[in-house]
């Protein structure tokens, strides 16, 4: 536990959310951890641009949302949180609990889709390393 005047890393808050994962989280976990799908490494609850998203794969540069129910729709803080982490090269693509619940093999195949376009389309080299 850290200082109470301290704010808390990112880490330690993304440890506790993978200790605390919801049903939902863990059910789509059981198909993306030990590359599972396609031989991509996913990671969970990791941070990027000051948010700890749900699943990460570093090397397609993509992160997987799962939203619950209170989510009606995307709110303004979803558009930014993605827009930000969207700043830091990586794609989001965001699933509803229910997706998940009833339709996990859809989901799956939209996340290896995924997958496949970041495989057909790497990320622009950044402008720093051109210069160089």
């Amino acid at each position: 536990m850290g200082h109470p005047l301290r704010p808390r890393r990112p880490t330690d808050r993304a440890r506790d959310l993978r200790n605390n994962a919801t049903d939902v989280e863990r059910k789509l976990w059981q198909h993306l951890r030990g590359s599972q799908l396609g031989g991509h490494k996913f990671s969970r609850q990791m941070p990027i641009a000051g948010f700890i998203c749900d699943f990460l794969c570093r090397s397609a540069r993509l992160v997987i949302e799962v939203d619950g129910s209170q989510h009606g729709w995307l709110t303004a803080e979803d558009e930014i949180r993605t827009r930000r982490i969207e700043a830091e090269g990586y794609r989001v693509i965001r699933f509803w609990n229910n997706d998940v619940n009833e339709n996990l093999d859809g989901v799956l195949i939209r996340i290896s889709e995924a997958l496949g376009e970041a495989r057909a389309h790497p990320p622009a080299p950044s402008r720093k390393r051109e210069e160089e």
